[in-house]
């Protein structure tokens, strides 16, 4: 800002000035509707399309609205489909790795963090470097590994994946540098804690914040995924959610109406969870970003 411009600032009245910021925060809303709606309007249109046929589905000109609206979607899903088979795999599968990353991040970051020992450095970078692989590069790789050691069965194999995220343990370990004094620990062992006692009883306690956001993190990720299912899962029986809905784009007939339905099925447990968890997310993700 130039002195001019400081001054004339400077010069305006209270009212002018309380004027001017309406001005400036009205333009900040419009600018974040504008934005939440670009967002937002493809889910409402998979919401709406999901009680229409499928010829009105590609209706033109679009309709937002159904008109008129039907269940024949949900219906024929779930009647037709194992559907609720597929949501208790993807459940089962996400919760089950989710716990298991969120105590080896942990226990990991902690480790990073916290500890001293030979290579530390070394396999720090080396697990930090594997963040700017895409997980697409090491799909092969991976599914050979768990070929070889004879692990490719559906259940195990669809967890993997998901145990020690990269990210994760960088997440912790930024977490518990900042978070978790030495002081603290040094006095826990005086008391006669032990090494375990010490991560179970001190560590887990501050670092809730950072799990919260974690656990929603790798829940979201194992139930979404669709890639590494693909590869892993060949009976129909043993489908995930994501699998079983891109199952309806047959060879020749594509079922748009119950993809849709399943779509937004699909969304009420990571909603569910969001909304469960979306104080520890928010804590989590806001915590470091303040340094005391």
């Amino acid at each position: 800002m130039t002195t001019g411009e400081f001054e004339s600032t400077a010069r305006l009245t209270p009212g002018a000035r309380r004027g001017r910021r309406r001005v400036s925060r009205a333009l900040l809303y419009t600018f974040l509707i504008a934005l939440l709606l670009v967002f937002a309007l493809p889910l409402l249109w998979a919401l709406s399309s999901s009680f229409k046929s499928r010829g009105d589905i590609f209706g033109y000109p679009p309709k937002l609205l159904p008109s008129p609206a039907t269940l024949d979607n949900y219906r024929g899903l779930l009647d037709e489909n194992p559907f609720w088979s597929w949501l208790l795999i993807s459940t089962v599968v996400a919760v089950i790795s989710t716990v298991a990353a969120v105590l080896l991040c942990a226990l990991a970051g902690f480790a990073f963090a916290k500890y001293r020992f030979r290579g530390k450095n070394v396999l720090f970078n080396v697990m930090f470097s594997s963040l700017a692989v895409p997980f697409a590069v090491i799909v092969v790789p991976l599914f050979v590994m768990l070929a070889k050691a004879h692990l490719t069965t559906p259940y195990f194999a669809l967890v993997v994946p998901w145990v020690a995220p990269a990210f994760g343990i960088f997440m912790m370990r930024q977490f518990a540098e900042q978070s978790i004094p030495d002081a603290l620990l040094d006095a826990a062992r005086v008391d006669g804690c032990t090494e375990f006692g010490l991560f179970r009883r001190v560590v887990l306690p501050l670092l809730r914040p950072a799990l919260g956001a974690l656990g929603v993190w790798s829940f979201l990720n194992s139930f979404n995924s669709l890639i590494w299912p693909l590869i892993v899962v060949s009976d129909p029986g043993d489908y995930t959610l994501p699998l079983g809905i891109q199952a309806l784009f047959g060879a020749t007939n594509r079922q748009y109406d119950l993809v849709l339905a399943g779509s937004v099925l699909a969304a009420v447990p990571s909603l569910l969870v969001f909304f469960l968890l979306r104080k520890q997310l928010l804590e989590g993700l806001t915590a470091g970003a303040v340094k005391s």
